[in-house]
């Protein structure tokens, strides 16, 4: 009985969050945009996300279907202007980040910015994950140069704490393009939750608890004197040592 009750408060959040989503989307963001100058837009974009999707997490929380479980909120969310690298359990961890961490972006996928319920937001502040490697550069240097933070998922899938996956360089390339600091993060849930291939209702039948802590912040400084490649992997070791506690699990 109570997988079918938390399946149905699910499905109502997800519900209200989708309203909003549309409400954005369609009047919001719009409105905005005839008042508003190019950088006044993404701030005031930003802040609106950020907002929203703090309500939303705070309402899944308050009907317990998840719970928080963060080691170090205040340096969490103290978060400036930082490329932020993080484990990946869930479709939710981005909505949740980005609720802890103010003027905050992330990849998006480009199919979504031509979806017309969702084109508007997308366009706001995402960058979308399948530009060319210029593109990309030019677009995270951007967002970073205005004081934001780009979270990055580095294996660019769902994984769970006992899986290794294999972190991609992509992180270290934009952190050195725009001379930026990383912050790595873990996040993990207790059990599975919005994970690949399992239904957005598929709550379980108890509060799925998302522990988050902050790794110690990887400065790229050092590392300028070196060859491209020889920094980017660099980088990429000393991510893949923050993220995963047994480093030698990775797949090669």
């Amino acid at each position: 009985m109570m997988k079918y009750w938390r399946s149905f408060l699910t499905i109502l959040l997800f519900g209200v969050f989708g309203i909003g989503a549309v409400i954005m989307n369609f009047l919001i963001f719009p409105v905005a945009k005839l008042f508003l100058n190019e950088d006044k837009f993404i701030l005031f974009c930003s802040d609106f996300i950020h907002n929203i999707w703090r309500f939303f997490v705070w309402l899944l929380v308050l009907f317990r279907i998840i719970k928080l479980d963060i080691k170090n909120r205040q340096e969490i969310e103290g978060i400036r202007n930082k490329v932020i690298v993080s484990t990946h359990p869930s479709f939710i961890d981005v909505v949740i980040l980005i609720s802890l961490i103010p003027r905050t972006t992330c990849f998006a996928k480009r199919a979504l910015a031509h979806n017309p319920i969702l084109n508007n937001i997308i366009k706001s502040i995402f960058i979308t994950d399948d530009v060319e490697i210029e593109e990309l550069k030019s677009e995270t240097k951007k967002m970073l140069d205005m004081g934001f933070n780009v979270i990055i998922f580095p294996t660019g899938m769902r994984h769970r704490r006992n899986e290794f996956l294999k972190i991609k360089k992509g992180a270290s390339l934009i952190a050195l393009n725009a001379g930026k600091n990383i912050v790595p993060l873990k996040m993990y849930t207790s059990e599975d939750f919005l994970f690949i291939n399992q239904p957005f209702y598929a709550a379980g039948e108890k509060t799925v608890i998302f522990e988050i802590k902050a790794e110690k912040e990887i400065d790229i400084s050092p590392l300028n004197s070196e060859t491209e490649i020889a920094a980017k992997k660099h980088i990429t070791d000393k991510i893949k040592g923050a993220l995963y506690e047994d480093a030698e699990k990775v797949e090669k």
